[in-house]
């Protein structure tokens, strides 16, 4: 499933300095910058329109209209404030059919782990994987089966692969788990003790 797409509009700065800057906050609006293509713009948004965009674990390609002229694009960065956790600033970089980004597009674990119906729990250690393709190739989410999964077993980074798309988060990063639980060791012992037993009968 492609990526969903954002429709956002703004509007182009001409005042740069930072009393522009905070007059713009002032009026709830958000300083932004997109890079990428033939030059970077300084433009703002409305704080309330990039809402969906910025408070949710979803991914999307912005479908970005400054003054009139349309640009595809996907957020690179966002800046808060570190007391009041307000956004403050917010880069997209363009996109194109033809150049690939990088980007961190969430991970979702699929199927019953076997370590799980043996009373284990199942443990996800990375919530986003970074990958790198052209944006049109990238999905709202990339699925992790964690199916063969044991008690004590890991999915890394490296155990991954997806059509058209190249893993950039480290190889060795634990992406799934199924820990022991208490309940699952107790079940462990008590076959071992069982089977023990067996065998001195043996």
């Amino acid at each position: 499933i492609k990526m969903k797409t954002f429709q956002l509009s703004g509007t182009e700065r001409k005042e740069l300095g930072k009393k522009a800057t905070r007059e713009l906050r002032k009026q709830n609006q958000v300083p932004c910058n997109i890079y990428g293509l033939d030059k970077n713009i300084n433009f703002v948004v409305d704080a309330n329109a990039v809402r969906k965009l910025i408070y949710t674990p979803e991914i999307f390609v912005v479908e970005l209209t400054i003054d009139g002229k349309a640009h595809k694009a996907i957020l690179k960065e966002l800046q808060f404030h570190p007391v009041s956790d307000r956004l403050l600033h917010i880069d997209f970089l363009e996109v194109t059919e033809n150049k690939p980004v990088v980007m961190a597009v969430p991970a979702r674990l699929d199927g019953h782990a076997e370590g799980v119906k043996a009373g284990g729990k199942l443990v996800q250690n990375l919530r986003y994987l970074k990958v790198k393709g052209l944006y049109n190739d990238i999905p709202e989410f990339l699925t992790v089966d964690v199916t063969s999964l044991n008690i004590g077993k890991a999915i890394k980074v490296k155990d991954l692969s997806y059509d058209k798309l190249e893993l950039v988060s480290a190889a060795e990063n634990v992406v799934a788990t199924v820990k022991a639980t208490r309940q699952a060791a107790a079940a462990a012992a008590a076959a071992a003790a069982a089977a023990k037993k067996v065998k001195s009968l043996d």
